[in-house]
Order: C-alpha cells, then sequence, then structure tokens
C-alpha cells in the first residue's frame, strides 16, 4: 500500500468551517467513486501548536490533510486517467487555496487497538537535516527512533509515513526542492493529558535527543479524522 497526502490550506476567503463542510459533503463523495481508491481519510487541523515538543518547527500552515490509499503508485496513477477523478481537479479549486502533494510509504510501528474515534490524533511533518540523505534518514528513523517512541507511555497507536514521490500538481512529480518533506507522523493517544505526559516521559527523552540527530524540523498538528472511505 501507498498513501497520497494532501497538504491543504483553505481558500482565503472561506472559513474553516465552509473549508470542512465542502471538504466533507462535496469533495469527500466525488473523490470516493475513483477506482482503485482502497482508503480515504480527512483530517481537519484543530491545534497548531508545537504541542509537548521541544523541536525547531517549519512554516507549515495547514489546515487538513488528506489521506487516499492506493495498492501502488501505478494504481495510483491510473486512476488519475479515469472519468471518475476528472471531477474532483476543478473541485479541489472550490475550496483549497494551496495544496502540496507527496506520496508515503507506510510503515506500522504500533497498530492501533481501538476504536480511533475514541482517541486524538497528532500528525507531524518531518524534514531531514542538510547534511543526511534520504537513505540515512530512513534508518534512523525505521530503525532506533521507531523503537524508541513505541516505548512512549499511553500511546495508542504510531505510523511512520516515508515521503518515496512528491507532486508539483496532481499528475507530475516534484523535485525535493519544492515540497521537502522527508515524513509524516500519525500518532494516537486516549486524550491531550496522555498525550503530554507521553512527551515529558524518559522514553520521550531517548527519542528526542535522537531525531536531533537526524530530523531539522518537526511540525506538529492535532487533527479530527473523518473516514469517507
Amino acid at each position: 500500500m501507498i498513501v497520497r497526502t494532501g497538504i491543504m490550506r483553505r481558500r482565503p476567503d472561506m472559513d474553516l468551517d465552509a473549508f470542512k463542510r465542502h471538504w466533507r459533503e462535496q469533495h469527500g463523495p466525488l473523490a470516493a467513486k475513483m477506482p482503485g481508491l482502497r482508503r480515504y481519510q480527512q483530517n481537519l487541523v484543530i491545534d497548531r501548536s508545537q504541542l509537548a515538543i521541544d523541536h525547531a518547527r517549519g512554516g507549515w500552515d495547514v489546515d487538513g490533510f488528506s489521506q487516499l490509499w492506493f495498492d501502488n503508485i501505478e494504481a495510483m496513477r491510473a486512476t488519475t486517467k479515469t472519468p471518475e477523478f476528472a471531477p474532483t481537479v476543478p473541485d479541489i479549486d472550490r475550496f483549497v487555496g494551496e495544496i502540496k502533494l507527496v506520496v508515503c510509504q507506510p510503515n506500522v510501528v504500533l497498530p492501533l487497538k481501538e476504536d480511533p474515534g475514541t482517541l486524538i490524533k497528532r500528525m507531524s511533518i518531518l524534514r531531514r537535516r542538510s547534511d543526511i540523505d534520504a537513505a540515512r534518514f530512513r534508518d534512523e528513523w525505521f530503525g532506533f527512533h521507531a523503537e524508541a517512541v513505541s516505548r512512549f507511555p499511553g500511546i495508542a497507536g504510531y505510523t511512520q509515513n516515508l515521503v518515496i514521490d512528491r507532486g508539483a500538481d496532481l499528475y507530475n512529480s516534484a523535485p525535493y526542492e519544492k515540497v521537502p518533506i522527508d515524513g509524516i507522523v500519525e500518532m494516537w493517544f486516549p486524550n491531550q493529558a496522555t498525550l503530554e505526559s507521553a512527551f515529558h516521559s524518559s522514553a520521550a527523552d531517548i527519542s528526542q535527543r535522537h531525531a536531533l540527530d537526524f530530523i531539522a524540523e518537526i511540525t506538529t498538528f492535532l487533527v479530527k479524522p473523518y473516514t469517507v472511505v
């Protein structure tokens, strides 16, 4: 499986409620018709603070993350040539002011063991240090760092999404400099108090010291997920 993730800012003339409403009620049903789509989740940003972490934050201003799962990149690209895909393109302009696209390889470190509707979800955008190449970033993140984060007390789920392609638009790839993202983190906790406590634990001290070795920026958000497919 791969996950095509859209990192979105709403149109400047649209408030957050209108953005959410169009995304859920108009765009969601359109995108759900795309052949080859295995799963589709909308994640509305509800908090933009650098919650519970002391690390350099990037300049990302985000209102939502879309996540669309396909069997592979070929299946994703084939979908863009179908008649079901065509109406989604002009509809994006009706509620999105800016969108950056990444294709991710998910690494499920801690599977969810309970209904995600009862949990809070935290998503983070990662950019690697300039002296760390993509292969080293992957090794550090999927290796020691994954093990360290999995030991956070109270954590209910943890998925790493390694960026393997970047989109200049819905059809074409883009160079790293246009979309300087290396990974997207998904973490779930029972509540915000547990999240904050976990990031003040000894396990978090270990993971955050290690993060300084290979991550330049961690930009965190709390999101409200909505499953379309």
